[in-house]
């Protein structure tokens, strides 16, 4: 026999830490290799973490809430065909990350380092709700850090669930408390419990705003030709191929040329250097009742639109039954967000950090406009670009939209293939 250890695997290019919402074993399950062993929720999404080998889970170093980074140790799991020898490294990276094993629940805490200071949303939601001071509170997670269970135990106790370390805290790494009183429930009411998805995006959205300095602008587009263009092929598009022929894939399709033009707009800020992707990717904004994805279109360039359209009917379609995977959100380079789809005509988007930009399509609304000195009656669309003011200056991003409004506004039966 020979204990393994499971560590925290990368689920995403810029993600550098998860937090176990759920374990889905207990130690003395025994597992198949692939099986799942926890969901796991970063910035980006919630997945399962497969086991790596068939065996017994032996230990759960890592606690449910508890926030690590890529690489930590989570668990431990003995498999068949190794040499006892195997089992001393394993029993050393146990105690190097000293957890609170649930057979042993009044086991010591971890010794305070500077990882206590970062909190979970869970750990600060709690703290706030019940007005602690989470500097007064011991944990018995990985290298000391503070768990969900360790604020309910004190919030039960009245005390710390053990007694705090004397060494005060680094003054490089001080802790993490809310800038300001939490809100209170009053009579009548209704809470609504924060899950792990909206947990993530919320830390997203004020990574985002906290991190990008936005700049945001607007141009109109006439899209009179694309809706004549759309409207005179989906029935026949939809009883050949299955699924609908949007104006949304136009407008991806549109998006991705004119990164081709621009591409600095398909960019990443990266401290002392800017990277340019490549690839061109887009991000599509997919909302549920409750949640909001946003899954990747890969290569959108090199596709059709009736490619882009398959695929924005697919990802919508797994976004709504829970089932996208890490592949499908990770990747992305530009987001385009189709707030028209619910009546929108003017928003500022938040960036889908890291990327360089974001662009919200209105809503599709009859307006009179003047042509040649004369009213007429056209399809008008708003297209809302948010920028990351340090990547792009106004200039390069009133370009690149009036790019996109070029290539809407050019979208013809006769210039436009679907296929």
């Amino acid at each position: 026999m020979a204990l393994e250890k499971i560590t925290m695997p990368q689920l995403g290019e810029s993600v550098t830490e998860g937090t176990i919402s759920q374990w889905l074993v207990a130690p003395g399950d025994h597992v198949n290799k692939y099986d799942a062993l926890a969901e796991v929720l970063t910035d980006k999404v919630t997945a399962e973490i497969p086991s790596s080998f068939t065996g017994t889970i032996k230990e759960l170093i890592a606690a449910e809430d508890e926030t690590l980074d890529v690489g930590a140790v989570i668990c431990m799991i003995e498999t068949e065909g190794g040499s006892e020898s195997e089992e001393a490294p394993a029993e050393e990276v146990a105690k190097k990350t000293e957890p609170a094993p649930a057979s042993a629940p009044n086991k010591a805490p971890a010794k305070q380092s500077p990882a206590t200071g970062r909190f979970s949303p869970a750990v600060l939601t709690l703290a706030a709700e019940h007005g602690i001071d989470l500097g007064n509170v011991s944990g018995t997670g990985r290298d000391g850090r503070i768990t969900r269970k360790d604020v309910l135990a004190y919030v039960e106790n009245g005390a710390p669930v053990a007694p705090k370390p004397q060494a005060a805290a680094p003054k490089t790494a001080p802790q993490q408390q809310p800038s300001a009183p939490m809100p209170t429930s009053q009579v009548g009411d209704r809470e609504i419990p924060v899950d792990g998805i909206r947990k993530a995006i919320a830390k997203h959205m004020v990574s985002s705003k906290h991190e990008i300095p936005h700049a945001w602008m607007m141009v109109e587009a006439d899209a009179t030709g694309l809706v004549r263009h759309r409207d005179a092929l989906k029935n026949k598009f939809k009883a050949e191929e299955g699924y609908s022929l949007t104006y949304f894939a136009f407008f991806v399709k549109a998006v991705a040329q004119a990164l081709k033009e621009y591409p600095i707009l398909n960019s990443t800020w990266a401290g002392d250097k800017i990277i340019e992707r490549a690839d061109i990717n887009i991000s599509i904004a997919v909302a549920t009742d409750n949640h909001l994805f946003v899954p990747v279109i890969k290569h959108a360039d090199e596709k059709s639109i009736k490619g882009i359209a398959r695929e924005i009917t697919e990802l919508a379609a797994k976004a709504r039954a829970g089932k996208l995977t890490q592949d499908d959100m990770s990747g992305g380079t530009f987001t385009v967000n189709s707030t028209g789809s619910f009546g929108s005509v003017q928003s500022m988007g938040i960036i889908n950090h890291p990327q360089a930009a974001i662009l919200q399509v209105e809503s599709i609304v009859k307006r009179p406009v003047v042509i040649d000195d004369m009213i007429a009656i056209r399809n008008m669309v708003n297209l809302c670009l948010s920028i990351d003011h340090r990547i792009l200056d106004g200039l390069v991003a009133g370009r690149f939209l009036s790019k996109v409004k070029e290539n809407i506004e050019t979208i013809t039966k006769e210039n436009t293939p679907i296929y």
